[in-house]
């Protein structure tokens, strides 16, 4: 009898993405958080196309306009930079920059650093050795050093910001997958599918990597995070991204001449940076217990009981 309800129980459980989001609908910050995110995405895609003129359209007459004009357009309400440019469709255009560079160091650097890792604690202890003394090599120079070097050499553009990013963030993910594999491939469903023959490839890609994935995706939705902080920060250097292109990080370089007469110049692109940064951890919490099954029981009880 206890198997038959059992068996009933699984074959009535809702398919994985309904129960995912009955354990978003229990964390109301999460929830919270993913809708913010979902609508800065959706800035990102459209809001070159839909602004781009607005926010590079030059109006000498109302340099540094204050905020909070409501007799003006909504573009207009939080004020205008040092060339008459509406700041809420700069920092509406600016996203798509901002979220491209994050995104494509993020995805660059979790592929490369998975594949070493995977490699690394599947491998012999000598191509074990090479890969992670290739790891200390790019550990041992400042992020903001190579980044410096990097764009001095090549230029300063979207594409090369994006692989400097995405060079320094590889032992990241390098280390954790690794770590993770030389635990993973001593358990005994992995050794049973040695004793059935499985090749290697099979074995990394089919068995452990699944396993490893929720850790990764943890990881990348919190460096997500830290990599759009630290393009902001090499924009503020003047090293990022140059006009005529613009990100959150530039548009704060740009008004830090004018902090103590047109703080807000600085202060909307900021805040940007810091509720995103801010949903994103959020999310990434919410994450490690989603995907962990020792912990997530707490949010299917909590969605269970709101659904």
């Amino acid at each position: 009898m206890t198997d038959m309800t059992t068996a009933t129980d699984i074959a009535h459980e809702p398919p994985f993405y309904q129960r995912m989001f009955r354990m978003l609908l229990a964390d109301k910050f999460a929830l919270v958080a993913a809708i913010f995110l979902v609508f800065i995405i959706i800035l990102a895609l459209i809001g070159p196309s839909w602004l781009g003129d607005v926010a590079t359209k030059q109006n000498l007459r109302g340099r540094n306009a204050p905020p909070f004009d409501f007799e003006k357009a909504w573009v207009w309400w939080m004020g205008a930079d040092a060339l008459g440019r509406p700041l809420l469709a700069r920092i509406i255009v600016a996203t798509q920059n901002t979220l491209m560079v994050a995104a494509g160091a993020v995805l660059i650097s979790s592929i490369i650093g998975t594949a070493l890792g995977l490699i690394a604690g599947f491998s012999s202890a000598r191509v074990n050795q090479v890969i992670m003394r290739l790891a200390d090599v790019i550990m041992s120079f400042p992020s903001l050093l190579i980044a410096v070097i990097v764009l001095y050499i090549l230029g300063s553009s979207i594409l090369n910001l994006m692989l400097v990013l995405a060079i320094t963030r590889i032992p990241v993910y390098l280390r954790t997958t690794r770590a993770e594999v030389l635990e993973i491939r001593e358990r005994m469903f992995v050794q049973a599918a040695r004793v059935m023959g499985a090749s290697n490839k099979r074995i990394l890609f089919r068995h452990i990597l699944p396993v490893v994935l929720p850790t990764l995706t943890t990881l990348a939705t919190l460096d997500f995070a830290y990599v759009m902080l630290a393009e902001s920060a090499l924009s503020f250097l003047g090293i990022g991204i140059q006009p005529p292109e613009i990100t959150w990080g530039l548009m704060i370089s740009q008004g830090r001449q004018y902090l103590t007469n047109a703080w807000w110049l600085s202060f909307w692109p900021g805040l940007a940076i810091i509720l995103t940064t801010m949903s994103l951890n959020l999310l990434s919490n919410w994450l490690r217990i989603a995907l962990d099954p020792v912990q997530r029981w707490r949010l299917e009880m909590k969605g269970r009981k709101n659904g």
